[in-house]
């Protein structure tokens, strides 16, 4: 048997053992070609056997390396692999670092892509609420300044002597209380839009008869709307009793406004109409006249504070400006909305939309 150390040679040939090995091959074959010259006649070890000798011999030898370096070969080839599989590794390593950072990278584009946005919305918005700001503390003090101005002026009349004037006395104080209550309704008005922007508003729900206080409306308005010869009619069709959820005072108070302007902007002679459709969950409430009308370019502006189509004339009428400002408020306050729809000298009709009573 052969000893361990000759077996782990057998196993496990280093280069230097296959080249021994071979070596002690090609010593082998000379030995073998030198000891047949010797005992034969050069004539009869011809060329061609030792042609086919020496083939064999390096045959035999190349196999026999072949053999004993397959576990070095096979090592080195395990070798090589182990490596390839790791530079792939590696190489997919950087590939992930160079995606991860092109990810941050990516994700820090985005989150400053949403900071400056936020930023210019923000800016837009504070330039939005300053033009507003300066544009309603312009509005207000227009406002303002028309019925005081006017008080003051028939005040300085009456003090100058015209207090002691019949003809002009009683006129001139009837008139500067006119204008105090104009400015009362003005102050009123700001006071309370002031509440409901403020989410102040709380709404006292409760269910209603639609149609009755419409009813009671008309009834209050009614000698307003005979100065002008104007009826308060209900749609065809109106005659139902529909019950909604509401805040019933509030409710009256989008009624009279949207009515008032009926009777202050309809015609002589004219005609304001309420009407109502069910809408499954919801009852559409629409009031129409048959009045001046309101041109289209104006319609997107009309719920805004102090927006006056024609200024003079409104004024005249004695409104102050925030009356449809006042009802877009109450209605959204519903979580209902409130629309318009005009055309010049044909009418306007103002809809909105309440939910009914269960």
């Amino acid at each position: 048997m052969l000893s361990d150390y000759w077996m782990k040679k057998i196993k496990n040939p280093t280069p230097r053992d296959v080249a021994l090995a071979s070596a002690g091959l090609i010593g082998l074959w000379v030995f073998l070609s030198l000891f047949l010259m010797w005992k034969m006649s050069w004539a009869a070890f011809s060329w061609a056997a030792l042609t086919l000798f020496s083939i064999c011999t390096v045959l035999v030898a190349y196999l026999l390396i072949l053999y004993l370096l397959r576990p070095y070969i096979y090592r080195k080839v395990k070798l090589i692999y182990k490596l390839i599989d790791q530079q792939k590794k590696k190489n997919r390593g950087q590939e992930k670092s160079m995606d991860l950072g092109k990810d941050v990278l990516a994700e820090v584009e985005r989150d400053v892509g949403t900071w400056i946005q936020h930023q210019n919305e923000e800016l837009d918005r504070l330039k939005s609420w300053q033009n507003y700001r300066r544009r309603f503390l312009g509005d207000i003090s227009h406002e303002l300044k028309t019925p005081v101005f006017n008080i003051q002026g028939y005040l300085d009349v009456l003090l100058q002597g015209g207090l002691e004037d019949a003809s002009i006395n009683r006129r001139y104080l009837e008139r500067a209380v006119k204008n105090t209550e104009r400015l009362s309704n003005i102050i009123q008005d700001l006071e309370a839009i002031s509440r409901m922007e403020a989410g102040e508003l709380i709404l006292d729900m409760s269910d209603f008869s639609i149609r009755d206080l419409v009813q009671e409306v008309f009834e209050d308005l009614e000698m307003k709307a005979s100065k002008k010869n104007i009826a308060l009619r209900f749609k065809r069709g109106a005659d139902y009793a529909f019950r909604v959820r509401a805040d019933k005072d509030n409710i009256r108070q989008v009624l009279v406004n949207l009515v008032n302007n009926s009777i202050k902007y309809g015609k002589e002679g004219g005609l304001t109409t309420v009407a109502f459709y069910d809408m499954d969950s919801h009852l559409l409430v629409e009031v129409a006249d048959n009045g001046i009308g309101i041109k289209k370019k104006h319609l997107p502006r009309i719920f805004e504070r102090f927006f006056r189509v024609d200024k003079s004339r409104s004024r005249e009428q004695g409104g102050t400006g925030l009356g449809l400002a006042i009802v877009k408020h109450i209605i959204e306050a519903h979580g209902q909305r409130i629309t318009v729809r005009s055309s010049p000298d044909v009418g306007t009709t103002f809809g909105f939309t309440l939910k009914k009573a269960n």
